[in-house]
């Protein structure tokens, strides 16, 4: 049984995350875990649960953020939501 370093549930099916850089965090739910390693967008500020993209080391939700923050190198980002191939 683990404590969730989020909302300090004592729960039985508690879970570990284990990051790139070594450290180890106690969750409960994916909604905790998501609300304390998600990246924020550096545009909307919104928590970035998907793929999102990066822009010359600055991380975005979309390509509509990247290219609204940064118009320079932004532009290059695409998204693919809603594209058919060939």
């Amino acid at each position: 049984m683990g404590t969730c370093e989020v909302c300090k549930n004592d729960y039985w099916l508690s879970f570990e995350v284990h990051t790139a850089g070594g450290a180890v965090h106690v969750f409960d739910s994916f909604e905790c875990a998501v609300h304390l390693l998600a990246p924020v967008c550096e545009h909307c500020a919104c928590k970035i649960i998907g793929h999102g993209v990066e822009v010359s080391g600055h991380f975005y939700c979309c390509a509509h953020c990247a290219r609204s923050a940064d118009a320079r190198e932004g532009f290059k980002i695409r998204d693919a939501v809603g594209v058919h191939p060939g």
